[in-house]
């Protein structure tokens, strides 16, 4: 059986790949664990199959993108790979400046070809300290986060119960989980998930 790895590989070298946000190899939920290194990827070194960053540039299905170790890195998006921005996307979905994580397969010439790209994902946590009609006031850190709520995007989850639109049982003062995508240069993230403790 093929490997979606290896059906990447294959995809990047044969050169004629097309863009698509998502096919019948799956789209990776943002839940995944983006972030983590792969387990054959030494403690403290970097992984190869790994970036991050924000998007200078876009050409063709290529991403120029400076990582916030000013380390530039091309991403290269084929068929198979699942972009995420609050939902699954298209990659013309994707604009420079915007923020990302990337996890893929480093090819040789350098390029890593995507399996997965989550723009503009954040994860934070805090405590409510307003709620109006379509946002939710985070403090996180002592930061204030304006959470916007989205209609037909944002579901809550509280405690073990299934995701539901209904967000009418957060309070002012509760602590929360907002999974979300980011506006690149605010202080402001559209609501994907708020998870609530209870």
């Amino acid at each position: 059986m093929t490997s979606r790895r290896d059906l990447l590989k294959s995809a990047v070298l044969g050169g004629g790949a097309t863009v698509v946000a998502a096919t019948a190899l799956g789209s990776l939920g943002p839940e995944a664990a983006f972030a983590q290194s792969a387990p054959d990827v030494e403690p403290g070194t970097p992984d190869p199959n790994f970036a991050e960053g924000r998007i200078r540039t876009i050409k063709d299905n290529t991403l120029l993108v400076l990582g916030s170790n000013m380390v530039f890195h091309n991403i290269r998006i084929v068929d198979g790979t699942s972009l995420w921005k609050l939902g699954p996307v298209p990659f013309d979905e994707a604009k420079p400046g915007d923020g990302l994580y990337a996890r893929g397969v480093l090819m040789p010439d350098g390029v890593l070809a995507a399996e997965s790209v989550w723009l503009n994902i954040v994860n934070i946590k805090g405590h409510i300290t307003n709620i109006t009609n379509r946002t939710l006031h985070l403090d996180h850190n002592g930061q204030e986060v304006l959470c916007h709520v989205v209609a037909g995007k944002s579901v809550a989850v509280h405690s073990e119960s299934p995701p539901t639109a209904d967000l009418s049982m957060l309070k002012v003062a509760q602590h929360v989980q907002i999974l979300g995508a980011w506006r690149p240069d605010t202080n402001e993230v559209d609501i994907a998930t708020v998870f609530s403790p209870h």
